[in-house]
């Protein structure tokens, strides 16, 4: 997809603690009213919705948004009997709110632009290699373990390099704050560098933690 074809105004979902990358691939459920109704107007247009993760500011029905998100295109679309949806949205560009519009609907849509992000359309190789990775898989594997997250690692080590570093910086038991942070990272080299200044702060907290008793 190109950048022209984006659209510059775009229904957004805001959710906590949920990123999406480009070219990662995630089910939603979903069953709020508004949402349903922002669903049943994308199918009718370019299926395009923008994820966003609120602040913890404005109010409540209404929570000031982070700037940056990522748009992603309905690529299924199930109803269920009791009347949800579950989709599935595929990751394309990562964008930034320019303004909010006051649309009259119950969901919210935003002006954005995709110009800071616009290399997310294209396909690149990466630099990094497995290796690199290393320290991430084991520090990540303890975390997970302690926060009683199940993960299929087999399935992760299949993947290509950035839809792993993707996949674990979007499946990982970080906050709002830090999952924000590796959304916004410029590149994947970037990403990496901030997963692991993140899971320092975890595995410190750890060792500080059995220090002190």
């Amino acid at each position: 997809m190109k950048k022209e074809d984006l659209p510059s105004i775009l229904p957004v979902f805001p959710l906590s603690n949920f990123i999406i990358f480009p070219r990662t691939t995630v089910p939603l459920n979903i069953f709020e009213p508004r949402y349903l109704k922002m669903i049943d107007q994308s199918m009718k247009s370019n299926r395009i919705i923008g994820m966003i993760q609120p602040k913890k500011t404005g109010e409540l029905k209404k929570p000031d948004l982070h700037k940056v998100g990522c748009a992603g295109k309905i690529t299924s679309f199930n109803e269920t009997d009791d009347g949800r949806y579950l989709i599935v949205l595929n990751g394309i560009c990562r964008f930034k709110i320019i303004d909010e519009i006051n649309n009259g609907n119950l969901f919210r849509e935003c002006k954005v632009k995709y110009d800071e992000y616009s290399s997310d359309l294209e396909e690149k190789l990466s630099e990094i290699k497995y290796t690199d990775l290393k320290l991430i898989f084991q520090n990540l594997k303890g975390l997970f373990k302690k926060e009683g997250y199940e993960i299929n690692w087999k399935e992760v080590e299949k993947q290509s390099l950035d839809q792993t570093i993707n996949t674990l910086s979007m499946a990982s038991p970080f906050s709002l704050e830090e999952k924000q942070v590796l959304l916004e990272s410029r590149d994947l080299s970037n990403r990496k560098e901030k997963l692991e200044e993140i899971l320092n702060t975890y595995t410190l907290d750890n060792f500080n933690n059995k220090t002190i008793q």
